[in-house]
């Protein structure tokens, strides 16, 4: 969703140019500082991503689990009630 689209692209976000210097000629330490600030917010954007992932798996490991035990209990439930008829109409 909306939650998902904002985590992905933020907005702050390190900015392209600074307002200082008004154009993309940068200089060699000023590219490199803008590589590095964007390689940690990558880094930043890659490891909450990591989490999310961690957290939603453990969460369907959650619910598949509830899943099967209900299917269990369903299904004995069936066999319970099959016996009952057939012992009702023999």
């Amino acid at each position: 969703g909306c939650s998902l689209w904002l985590k992905m692209f933020p907005q702050n976000r390190p900015p392209l140019v600074s307002p200082a210097f008004g154009t993309l000629k940068l200089t060699y330490p000023e590219t490199l500082d803008r590589i590095k600030e964007e390689f940690q917010f990558l880094q930043s954007q890659y490891h909450s991503l990591k989490v999310e992932c961690e957290k939603l798996a453990s969460e369907k490991t959650e619910i598949h689990r509830h899943y099967v035990m209900y299917y269990e209990m369903s299904y004995g439930l069936n066999i319970e009630m099959h016996k009952q008829t057939l012992f009702l109409t023999m």
